[in-house]
């Protein structure tokens, strides 16, 4: 007798977790109706991969070959983790700034200190993966990140104007240097500017023909070839990879971290976690699965916190979810996240194998990619729609965008993250609105205005909508009708149903509407509906004023209790108006 199937959301949960028969995933990902489609796949990321990487590892200012092994490995160690099948994780624009911002030339063993920033990048996102850190992300607002991924792109073309020109400048950051080069204009290289030039022009030729996939490859394959005659046959040295690093012929051992640069790299690599998780996040919802299941961030989070530890082990920068190369292995045909794996394998044999061609690559051709990355990441339509939600979210777009051009990026990163949180708090602290409710005879309830005043001899309904938390006590205060002289006999109730929460700055509007009402001889009465409401409305006062009478609970049937509280006051209202 066979066992029953097991549920279908039980076999997902299982796949979820890891925990699906090592057997059963391997068959998944070794059909062959999509064992070729992923080699082709990989093939096309691991060849554009091996011009990307390097170009990434200088950008980042370090050892272009950190740059590839930051590729390889962190794609390697990120593919089997990743909820997204299809997130290729290699070092970013935004990243590689971060890491040139964090002067890692100043740590006794710089390289060290650089595979331990990647290693260290990589905890910190398994462990915002662990505790499910994808939630925070909702913090963080559009005019923010619109603000300094556009600044990322104009750092990126900035950077690169010195490898595209060979003109050294010595101010002290990336735009005062762009200003002395504009203004030194005739002492660029001619050669290399002229190598940069050409690369730059057939990258944005190549990628819009059917080469669309090779394009970058093919631009700084005739780039170097056009160096190394300018070096070989007219003696105009262009510079290359090996002139700035010794091009390795094997894979590298595993190096461990150095403990004593953890403390100075902390802040780097939570900014470097930050920029990464929100790029990864992009990925996921711009990429999906083909089978349909949707992406889980946090385990995301996870998959390129793996990633960035094996790229630190294996002598690699830090790394993150690349939406380039995500989008590139989807649109190669990708069917599984094997193509991932066979990515890698191609850049691995690309060393192994062709170290000799790596270390000719150009110089200014890796800085012509850089430069067409870094115009591709600013998106005017996402600037002019922050633009157009009014001048505080511009405000905000245009302070980010200027800090991440002027300060190191890993603290742009965090001054960002706090304007988003403050944004979040100013927002919904102003959204806090309060509407009469009008009981009709036959049970139905109507909304309305409240007026600025409490009337006479009336009953008077509030209901408050948004969130109510400590920033939005005085905003829901003057949203209050005023208590005034004339504001007698009547009662106030507020509808507080569905609120879990106060705080002592909310309870103390409360209790001092409750005073002002009762010193004119009206009551204020309030439908909750938690117990711990009622607690802290104990605590801050409120019920030995209005009585515990007054505070009426909530039941599971919808305006039961409004209606309830409505009758009595009528009842008290019309007793005291008899009583005269």
């Amino acid at each position: 007798m066979t066992e029953p199937e097991p549920p279908r959301r039980f076999a997902r949960a299982r796949e979820a977790l890891g925990k699906v028969p090592g057997g059963r995933r391997v068959r998944r990902l070794f059909r062959r109706e999509t064992l070729g489609k992923d080699a082709v796949a990989g093939v096309v990321l691991g060849v554009e991969s091996v011009p990307d990487g390097l170009a990434s590892g200088l950008l980042a200012g370090v050892n272009p070959i950190a740059g590839l092994y930051g590729y390889l490995f962190g794609m390697l160690g990120a593919a089997f983790f990743t909820s997204s099948s299809f997130m290729a994780v290699q070092a970013t624009g935004a990243m590689a700034l971060v890491v040139a911002d964090t002067d890692l030339s100043a740590r006794p063993d710089p390289d060290r200190a650089l595979f331990t920033l990647a290693v260290l990048t990589g905890v910190v996102m398994i462990v915002a993966g662990v505790l499910k850190g994808g939630r925070l992300l909702r913090f963080v607002p559009t005019s923010v990140m619109t603000g300094f991924v556009t600044a990322v792109g104009v750092n990126i073309v900035l950077g690169q104007l010195s490898n595209l020109t060979g003109y050294e400048s010595d101010a002290a950051n990336r735009v005062t240097r762009a200003f002395d080069l504009i203004v030194n204009i005739w002492r660029i290289d001619l050669p290399t500017t002229l190598v940069g030039v050409v690369t730059l022009a057939l990258i944005v030729w190549l990628t819009r023909t059917r080469l669309a996939s090779f394009g970058l490859v093919v631009a700084v394959l005739v780039g170097s070839v056009l160096a190394w005659a300018s070096t070989a046959w007219l003696g105009w040295p262009v510079a290359v990879v090996s002139d700035i690093a010794d091009v390795p012929n094997g894979l590298p051992l595993p190096v461990l971290p150095s403990l004593d640069d953890v403390a100075y790299l902390a802040i780097p690599a939570i900014s470097l976690a930050f920029v990464g998780l929100i790029q990864g996040a992009a990925v996921s919802s711009g990429i999906p699965n083909l089978d349909g299941r949707p992406a889980d961030a946090s385990r995301d989070f996870i998959g390129q916190g793996v990633g960035n530890v094996v790229a630190g082990l294996f002598r690699g920068m830090p790394v993150g979810g690349s939406m380039s190369a995500s989008a590139l292995i989807a649109a190669a045909g990708a069917r599984t996240r094997l193509a991932l794996v066979f990515a890698s394998g191609v850049m691995a044999a690309v060393i192994l194998f062709a170290s000799g061609v790596v270390a000719y690559v150009a110089m200014p051709s890796l800085a012509a990619l850089l430069i067409v990355v870094g115009i591709g990441a600013i998106k005017p339509a996402k600037i002019l729609s922050v633009m157009k939600t009014g001048v505080l979210q511009t405000t905000v777009m245009a302070v980010t965008f200027a800090l991440t051009l002027v300060v190191p990026l890993q603290f742009a990163v965090l001054v960002g993250v706090g304007m988003g949180i403050i944004l979040y708090v100013v927002q919904q602290s102003n959204q806090v609105r309060v509407r009469r409710a009008i009981v009709m005879p036959d049970g139905r309830v109507k909304e309305t205005d409240p007026g600025p005043t409490v009337p006479a001899g009336e009953v008077m309904v509030l209901q408050p909508y948004g969130s109510l938390f400590f920033a939005s006590a005085p905003v829901f205060e003057s949203r209050l009708p005023v208590v005034e002289d004339t504001s007698r006999g009547t009662v106030v109730i507020i509808r507080l149903r569905g609120i879990d929460e106060l705080g002592i700055s909310l309870v103390e509007v409360l209790r001092r509407y409750a005073a002002d009402l009762d010193a004119l001889g009206s009551q204020l009465r309030l439908v909750v509906s938690s117990e711990r409401i009622v607690s802290q409305l104990r605590s801050g006062g409120v019920t030995a004023i209005i009585g515990e009478s007054s505070v009426y609970r909530g039941t599971e049937w919808l305006g039961e209790t409004l209606r309830q509280a409505h009758d009595d006051a009528l009842e008290w209202v019309e007793e005291r108006r008899e009583n005269g």
